[in-house]
C-alpha cells in the first residue's frame, strides 16, 4: 500500500506536492498514456448531481481529453436509504445504485467502442463503484477506480447503531466489501488499479466524534484514515474537505497522474473562444411536480418549468439586457443549448408551480458544459416573512472560516462553523432591491436581491 503524505500548508502547494510524489507510485506507471484517453465515468455522492463534476471535466478537457470520453452520471434519486434493506420512497438502495452505474458504463462502452472505462467517484459514488467491480462484473470493464472521500470503513462503526445503513462500518454492506481479498489482507484486488484520496483531518464524514451524524460526544470508531483501502494507492491532501477530495485542483492532479502516469500540463482551466451551455432543470421530492412528496433532492426533470437566462453586470448583478434565452422545459428537463460569450456573469431564473421563483447567479463560464444543472427550490415557512432571502452556495466544497476567506453581503457569513461542515450560508438582507455579493477565496458572484414576499429566492452559486 502506497500512502503519500503531502506536507504542504495550502491546496496550491499540495497540488505541486502531489505532482512530485505521486509519480513514485508503482501502479501508476502501468497506467495508459494520454494517447489512449480511456473513457472516464464520474459518479457523484449522496444527494448530489452530475453537475458537481463540471470543473473536473473542464480540467481534463484543458489537458487534451476528448469531451466525448468524459461522462458524468446523474442518479435519479441520489439519496441513500436509511436502511438499505427497506424500500424508501425517493431513495436508492446499494443494489439499485450499482445497477444504474452498470447500465451507464455499458452505454459508454457501446458509444465509445472502448474495452474498459475509468471510474471516478466521490463519497457514496465510491460505494457504487466498489459494489459494481466486485458484484456487478466491473472487474472486467474497469481499468482504474479512484475514490474521493468515500467512507470505505463507514461514517460510523458503532456496533448496534444503524447497521442497516450503507454508511455503517459494522454493517453488512461495508463488511462484505472490506473482506480480505488475499492472504495479505488487502481490501482491493486486481486487475483493477485502485486509488483513494482523503483529507488529513478535515473531512466531515471521517471524524472520530459523532458531531456530523447528530451524535456529538459519541466516538464513531472512524478516523481520518477511514477512506483508505489496504492495498490501494492512498493519497492524503492536507485541509481539503469532503467534496474537495474529488473536485479540487489537487484531487484532479492526483487522479490525472494515476490514470496516465504523468502530471497534467496544468490544473487551471483553459478558456474557450465560444461557450455553449446546457443542462437540465430539476426539482424536489419523490415527484417534482407534487409538493406533497417532499423537499429532498432528486435529479428528475422538472417538466413544464419556465426558464429565463440573462447576462448580468459583473459589478452590480443587474441584468445587461433582454433574456438570452426563454424556454419552457420539456419532459427531458433540458433547458439549452445557449451560446454565450466566455466569462459572462449569468442569472438563471426558474419558475414552476409549487416552487419559489428561483434566481441563480453564476460567475462567468470559461468553457462549454452540458452539466449546468439548475434546481428549483421551495421557500421555508420560516423565511416567508423576510424582505429577501439570499444563499451563498458552494456545490464543489464546503465553507470553513478557519481555512477560507469569504464574505456575504460585505460581512463574514454568520452561523458557519469551523471544520468544513456546511456548504451554504444564508442572509436576509433589507434595503429593497439592490446588489449583493458573495466572495470565496477569490471568486466573486454578484446578484440582486428579490422580494421574498413575492415568492423569490436568490442563490449566489460558486463555481470553484
Amino acid at each position: 500500500m502506497n500512502t503519500l503524505w503531502l506536507q504542504r500548508r495550502s491546496l496550491l502547494l499540495a497540488t505541486a506536492a502531489a505532482a512530485a510524489t505521486l509519480a513514485l507510485a508503482g501502479c501508476a506507471t502501468q497506467s495508459p498514456g494520454l494517447a489512449e484517453a480511456p473513457p472516464i465515468v464520474f459518479v457523484h455522492g449522496n444527494g448530489d448531481t452530475a453537475a458537481l463534476w463540471q470543473t473536473t471535466v473542464w480540467r481534463f478537457e484543458s489537458n487534451g481529453w476528448p469531451r466525448e470520453r468524459l461522462h458524468a452520471i446523474d442518479l435519479p434519486y441520489p439519496l441513500s436509504r436509511d436502511d438499505d434493506t427497506k424500500p424508501q420512497a425517493g431513495r436508492t438502495s446499494t443494489a439499485e445504485h450499482m445497477a444504474y452505474l452498470q447500465a451507464e458504463v455499458d452505454k459508454v462502452l457501446k458509444a465509445t467502442g472502448a474495452r474498459q472505462v475509468v471510474l471516478v467517484g466521490n463519497s457514496r459514488g465510491g460505494n457504487a463503484i466498489r459494489n459494481y467491480i466486485y458484484n456487478g462484473g466491473g472487474e472486467k470493464t474497469v481499468s482504474h477506480a479512484i475514490l474521493g472521500g468515500t467512507p470505505n470503513h463507514g461514517v460510523w462503526a458503532i456496533p448496534g447503531f444503524r447497521e442497516g445503513n450503507e454508511f455503517s462500518g459494522t454493517g453488512p454492506f461495508l463488511k462484505a466489501l472490506n473482506a480480505p481479498k488475499n492472504a495479505a489482507g488487502d481490501e482491493v484486488s486486481g486487475p483493477v488499479q485502485w486509488m483513494t484520496i482523503r483529507s488529513d483531518n478535515n473531512d466531515k464524514f471521517a471524524q472520530p466524534d459523532g458531531l456530523w451524524i447528530g451524535q456529538k460526544g459519541t466516538p464513531t470508531n472512524v478516523t481520518a484514515a477511514g477512506p483508505e483501502l489496504k492495498g490501494a494507492t492512498n493519497v492524503v491532501i492536507p485541509r481539503i474537505d469532503h467534496r474537495e477530495t474529488s473536485y479540487s485542483p489537487a484531487a484532479f492532479e492526483a487522479t490525472y497522474r494515476f490514470i496516465t502516469g504523468k502530471a497534467p500540463q496544468a490544473t487551471n482551466i483553459a478558456a474557450e473562444k465560444q461557450v455553449v451551455l446546457n443542462g437540465k432543470v430539476t426539482g424536489l421530492g419523490v415527484d417534482p411536480a407534487d409538493a406533497k412528496t417532499g423537499n429532498f433532492s432528486n435529479n428528475l426533470p422538472l417538466a413544464g418549468a419556465q426558464l429565463e437566462v440573462y447576462a448580468t453586470d459583473a459589478a452590480t448583478g443587474a441584468r445587461s439586457g433582454p433574456p438570452l434565452l426563454r424556454k419552457t422545459v420539456g419532459a427531458d428537463g433540458v433547458w439549452g443549448p445557449l451560446t454565450i460569450q466566455p466569462g459572462t456573469p449569468t442569472e438563471f431564473v426558474i419558475s414552476a408551480p409549487g416552487y419559489a421563483t428561483t434566481h441563480i447567479y453564476r460567475s462567468g463560464f470559461p468553457r462549454s458544459s452540458n452539466l449546468i444543472h439548475l434546481r428549483a427550490e421551495r421557500m421555508a415557512d420560516a423565511d416567508k416573512a423576510a424582505e429577501s432571502i439570499v444563499t451563498l452556495t458552494r456545490p464543489r466544497g464546503y465553507l470553513d472560516p478557519a481555512r477560507d476567506k469569504m464574505l456575504l453581503d460585505g460581512a463574514a457569513p454568520a452561523g458557519v462553523p469551523a471544520g468544513a461542515g456546511v456548504a451554504t450560508a444564508k442572509v436576509k438582507p433589507s434595503g429593497g432591491v439592490r446588489s449583493i455579493a458573495g466572495e470565496f477565496n477569490g471568486e466573486r458572484v454578484v446578484g440582486q436581491t428579490w422580494p421574498a414576499a413575492s415568492g423569490h429566492l436568490v442563490f449566489l452559486e460558486l463555481t470553484y
